[in-house]
């Protein structure tokens, strides 16, 4: 499988050299240079395939034999080590929980998976690789945790000072080892953007590569998700409809490509904060970014989000053709607080303020499609966001084992400004 620049300046890589390399020279992301729907007798008969089975089947032609069948198999089942339960909130939606891993964020699967094939791709190679991140939450924790340790990797994640949850700083400052967390004076965007001015910097002589979404062996594993739910909803015999609380839009497109393999997907909505870029683009056909601003649902304050770019090119750049399978819409924090109260009278289910945009979704699009049945991702575990949750529902969250281990620790970040103080950091 080969991999091309969506800028089209650049040439062709493999799966490898795009994971290695993170953004083409010519800063386009990359993007598979075929996409082979699977065979029908697969949909027809994957409740009866496991987790693992399914994940093999889905990723590996954008793999191709660069990594062995035997190998990837034993990445799969490192990767995928815990559930992705279907639960019920009403007749009409369901949460599908992607929190379930170590660091109880959908993040957890693109990060043990892309570390586990730079490791791979590593072992017989003496030069290090360091991979530059930034995050707007729960990346920077994940990726923290899954290339803890791996062998000839170091990990530099950069993050908006003041603009994350204590629990998700916890776990992107505390790790130590070959992880280091740089504390930015600015917004996420920001953070991307000194990331992306890094991979093309001729002045800096590591060998640098991104575990954001805009990296390949991030991005794709998120197509699992929607399989995953599929196989449980199966004989639901309803139009299926996911709404994804979306920040940087990966793990929608990743369900844009799992719909484009076969999965029998009807329509995706794009469910966002007051960061509305994609929405009003839908509305006027015109693509303005702008800064980030701060919500409650931090994860998703993104004003430039860099995989809509990829979710284009699936429509052939067809924005007639895009709303046909695509929705997106805005919700305020005040709309958000008050959907984490509705789901929780109506279900007794506690949801996250990611997971509140999602079920917005949900709900907006079943007001003109009411046969539909609706699933909204639940990104991330509500001990995530403990302030928000508890202050909105008036309870107390139970603090899982795996967040209790890092809240003893001191956080170790440096503070930089500009982009000269990352370059003067990863030159020393």
């Amino acid at each position: 499988m080969n991999y091309y620049s969506l800028h089209h300046k650049s040439s062709k890589v493999s799966f490898r050299d795009a994971v290695v390399n993170g953004i083409a020279l010519d800063r386009g992301l990359y993007f598979p240079e075929n996409i082979t729907p699977l065979n029908i007798d697969f949909f027809n008969h994957i409740e009866y395939f496991s987790n693992e089975e399914i994940a093999f089947e889905v990723i590996k032609q954008f793999i191709g034999d660069e990594i062995p069948q035997t190998t990837l198999k034993n990445i799969i089942k490192e990767t995928l080590d815990f559930d992705f339960p279907v639960v019920k909130i009403d007749e009409s939606i369901n949460s599908l929980e992607l929190f379930h891993g170590p660091t109880m964020a959908f993040k957890d699967v693109g990060a043990r998976f892309m570390a586990r094939c730079l490791e791979e791709f590593n072992k017989n190679n003496n030069n290090k690789v360091t991979v530059l991140v930034a995050t707007s939450g729960d990346t920077g924790g994940a990726v923290a945790n899954g290339f803890l340790s791996v062998k000839g990797v170091d990990v530099v994640i950069l993050y908006p000072s003041g603009k994350v949850s204590d629990i998700q700083e916890k776990q992107l400052t505390t790790l130590g080892q070959n992880i280091t967390a740089l504390e930015v004076d600015g917004v996420f965007d920001d953070c991307q953007e000194m990331v992306k001015t890094a991979f093309l910097d001729a002045e800096i002589p590591r060998t640098l590569t991104s575990a954001n979404s805009i990296n390949i062996a991030r991005w794709l594993p998120q197509m699992f998700y929607f399989f995953f739910a599929y196989k449980q909803l199966k004989n639901k015999h309803k139009d299926l409809v996911f709404s994804v609380p979306s920040g940087n839009f990966g793990n929608i497109c990743a369900g844009i490509m799992a719909q484009k393999l076969g999965l029998p997907i009807k329509h995706f909505v794009a469910a966002t904060n007051v960061n509305d870029t994609v929405p009003n683009y839908l509305k006027d056909g015109k693509y303005n970014p702008k800064p980030s601003k701060a919500t409650i649902s931090n994860a998703m304050d993104v004003g430039n989000p860099s995989n809509f770019i990829r979710i284009q090119e699936l429509f052939n750049n067809d924005l007639e053709q895009l709303k046909k399978s695509f929705s997106s819409y805005s919700f305020t924090d005040d709309e958000t607080r008050k959907a984490m109260k509705e789901i929780y009278n109506k279900a007794k289910y506690i949801a996250d303020p990611h997971g509140a945009v999602g079920y917005l979704g949900c709900k907006e699009y079943l007001k003109n499609n009411s046969d539909a049945f609706c699933v909204f991702l639940e990104t991330a575990h509500p001990v995530k966001f403990l302030d928000v949750v508890e202050e909105t529902l008036k309870l107390k969250v139970t603090i899982p084992l795996q967040i209790q281990a890092i809240l003893h620790k001191d956080k170790v970040a440096n503070k930089i400004k500009t982009y000269k103080e990352l370059k003067l950091y990863l030159n020393s």
